[in-house]
C-alpha cells in the first residue's frame, strides 16, 4: 500500500466525558498527516456527523474519538451501513472491549488473566459492600478511568457508602465491582500484529485517575518499565492475544495492574483500549518513539492498515476463536 497522497477525515471530539482527549489526538493526527502531504479534512462530530462524512468523499476516516458513542460500536455501525473505511477496530470489537464485562466474557475463557468482580447497582451500595473492602467501582462502559473510585476500608466515602458521597454511584445507575489488585500500573500497546514495549505508570499522587493521564507531569512514565523480563513478556503475550482475540485492528493499547509480591501470578488484565489516546501525554506514541518510530509514522500506519483491510470480509467482525 503505496503512502497517498490520500484524503483522511479526522473525526474527533464528540460529547463524551473524553471530549477534550479527543480533540487533542485528533489534531495532533490531522497535523502529522498533513505534514506528510495529506489532505485532511477535521470533523469535530455532531449529530449530523454522517451528512458531513458523506459530503466529504474522504479516501478513509481516521476515528479519533473517545468513550461513547465513538468507541463502542456505535459510531462504528454508522460508517459500516456507509460504506466508509476507517480506522481501528469495528462494530463488533467496539461493542465487547468498551464493555468491561463482555471484555471478561470474551476473553477470560481463552486464559487471559482478569480481575473477578460482578455489576451491581448503585442505589444498592448505600446499603452494604458488594466486595469486601478495598475494592474498585467503575463504570462498565468508560474509559480513561473515567468514574473510578477505590472504596477503602478507611476511605471517606462512609461505611455503607453515602448517598451525598462524590463517586460514580451518583452518575452511573449500575457500576462494576472488582476486587482491588495492590501493586503497579503497566501498560502495553499493539500496533498490527505487535507488541510494543511495557511502560510503568507512577502518579505522583493518588492513582492514575483521569487527571492523572492527561495533566502534564502528574505521572512519571517509565518506560520501558523497570520490571522483571518475565512480566515484560507476559504483558506484551497478553496484550497481543487479547488484540488478536477480541479482533482488535490498527492500535491498541491493553492496561495491567501488577502485584509484585506474586510474580507472574499477580499480574492481571484490566481492559484493552481499542482507540488509544494520541495525545503529546499518550502511551501509544510514546512506546513508538522508542523503537524509532515517530508520530507521523505511527499515524501513516494506522491509516495504511484501515486502506489495507477495507477490501477484506467480516471487517467489523470479532474473533473469539
Amino acid at each position: 500500500m503505496t503512502r497517498g497522497p490520500w484524503h483522511v477525515a479526522v473525526l474527533m471530539g464528540g460529547w463524551s466525558a473524553e471530549r477534550p482527549v479527543s480533540l487533542m489526538s485528533g489534531e495532533g493526527v490531522a497535523k502529522a498527516l498533513e505534514s506528510r502531504g495529506h489532505r485532511v479534512t477535521r470533523i469535530d462530530m455532531d449529530r449530523d456527523v454522517a451528512a458531513r462524512l458523506a459530503e466529504t468523499k474522504a479516501d478513509v476516516v481516521f476515528n479519533a474519538l473517545h468513550g461513547v458513542p465513538g468507541e463502542d460500536g456505535t459510531v462504528q455501525g454508522m460508517m459500516d451501513l456507509m460504506g466508509l473505511t476507517y480506522t481501528h477496530s469495528g462494530l463488533a470489537t467496539s461493542v465487547i472491549a468498551i464493555d468491561k464485562q463482555l471484555t471478561k466474557q470474551a476473553l477470560v475463557p481463552h486464559g487471559i488473566p482478569m480481575p473477578g468482580g460482578h455489576i451491581v447497582q448503585s442505589e444498592s451500595l448505600f446499603e452494604g459492600d458488594p466486595l469486601p473492602r478495598p475494592y474498585v467501582l467503575k463504570p462498565v462502559n468508560e474509559g480513561s478511568s473515567v468514574g473510578v473510585a477505590i472504596v477503602t476500608a478507611e476511605g471517606n466515602y462512609g461505611n455503607p457508602i453515602a448517598r451525598d458521597s462524590v463517586g460514580p454511584w451518583q452518575d452511573f445507575p449500575e457500576l462494576l465491582a472488582e476486587p482491588y489488585i495492590r501493586g503497579r500500573e503497566l501498560t502495553t500497546a499493539v500496533l498490527g500484529d505487535e507488541a510494543l514495549l511495557v511502560t510503568e505508570l507512577r502518579p505522583k499522587s493518588g492513582f492514575y485517575d483521569f487527571d492523572a493521564k492527561y495533566t502534564d507531569g502528574m505521572t512519571e512514565h517509565v518506560c520501558p518499565a523497570d520490571i522483571p523480563d518475565e512480566i515484560t513478556q507476559a504483558c506484551k503475550a497478553l496484550a497481543l492475544r487479547s488484540h488478536q482475540l477480541l479482533g482488535c485492528k490498527g492500535a491498541s493499547r491493553s492496561d495491567f495492574r501488577w502485584d509484585d509480591e506474586r510474580g507472574v501470578e499477580g499480574l492481571f488484565l484490566l481492559e484493552v483500549n481499542t482507540q488509544p489516546g494520541m495525545t503529546p501525554l499518550s502511551l501509544v506514541p510514546e512506546q513508538a518513539a522508542k523503537l524509532g518510530i515517530d508520530y507521523a509514522t505511527l499515524v501513516e500506519t494506522i491509516v495504511e492498515e484501515a486502506l489495507a483491510g477495507a477490501r477484506m470480509p467480516d471487517r467489523a467482525g470479532a474473533k473469539h476463536g
